[in-house]
C-alpha cells in the first residue's frame, strides 16, 4: 500500500468529500468523516490495516470550487501537517456554468484558471512536504453529449495532465462511475447526478483504495 505507518491523509474537496461532516469534531476523530467516501476510506483503512494507524482527515466544504478551496488551503489542509493530500475538486467549477445561467456570476472558473490554481495547490503541498493524490471530479452521467458531462471532460483532462506533469498518482474515479453505470441505473445512486448516496460513495471509495494499493484480503 502507498502509505507508510502513522501517515496523515487529508481529503480535500467539495460537498462530495464533505458529505455532512461535523465541522466541530476533532479532525480524524469521532463524527469527523461525514457520510460519504471519506468515511468509507477511513473505515477500510482502519479495519484492513489497523497496524498502520493511519489518520484520515476530511477537509471537504460544500460548494467549493478550486478557487474557494485554494483560499482555505493553508488553514484547512496544510495546517494538519499531512503526509498525503487527496484532492477531488472540479465538479462545482463546471456546475456553476449550468446552474447560474441567469445570475451573471463573476466567480466562474474556466479550465485555464482551474489548471493554474490546481498547479499552485500542488506546488504548495509539495513544498510543505506532503504528496498530493489527484482524484478526478465525477458526474454520474454516461452520455458524453450531455452538455455538462461534455464540459467536465476538459477539467478531468486538465487534472490528469497535471498528475502526469508532476509525477503524481491520478485516481480515475470517473472511470469507476462509468463502469458502474453500464451495469446499474443512476436512479438508485443520486438525485442530481452529482451527490452520491452510500452505495455511490462506496464506488468512489473502492476506486481510491484500489489505486493506492489497498489489500482487500487484509
Amino acid at each position: 500500500m502507498l502509505f507508510e505507518p502513522n501517515a496523515t491523509i487529508v481529503c480535500a474537496g467539495d460537498s462530495v468529500t464533505d458529505a455532512g461532516r461535523n465541522y466541530q469534531a476533532e479532525p480524524a476523530g469521532w463524527d469527523s468523516w461525514g457520510q460519504g467516501y471519506v468515511a468509507l476510506l477511513n473505515a477500510a483503512l482502519t479495519a484492513g490495516r489497523p497496524d498502520a494507524r493511519l489518520a484520515v482527515i476530511n477537509a471537504g466544504v460544500n460548494g467549493d470550487t478550486i478557487v474557494k478551496l485554494a483560499a482555505r488551503w493553508d488553514r484547512d489542509v496544510l495546517a494538519h501537517q499531512p503526509n498525503y493530500v487527496s484532492i477531488m475538486i472540479g465538479i462545482n467549477d463546471v456546475w456553476r456554468f449550468f446552474d447560474s445561467q441567469f445570475r451573471r456570476r463573476l466567480d466562474l472558473v474556466d479550465v485555464d484558471l482551474y489548471r493554474r490554481t490546481y498547479q499552485d495547490l500542488i506546488d504548495k503541498t509539495k513544498a510543505a512536504g506532503a504528496t498530493p493524490l489527484l482524484v478526478s471530479p465525477v458526474m454520474w452521467e454516461l452520455n458524453l453529449d450531455d452538455p455538462m458531462r461534455h464540459a467536465l471532460l476538459a477539467y478531468q483532462a486538465a487534472a490528469r495532465a497535471l498528475a502526469t506533469t508532476n509525477g503524481l498518482l491520478y485516481i480515475d474515479a470517473q472511470a469507476a462511475v462509468d463502469r458502474f453505470l453500464k451495469q446499474a441505473s443512476v436512479f438508485g445512486i443520486t438525485m442530481d447526478r452529482i451527490h452520491p448516496n452510500l452505495q455511490g460513495s462506496a464506488v468512489l471509495a473502492k476506486a481510491w483504495l484500489d489505486a493506492v494499493g489497498f489489500d482487500w484480503r487484509g
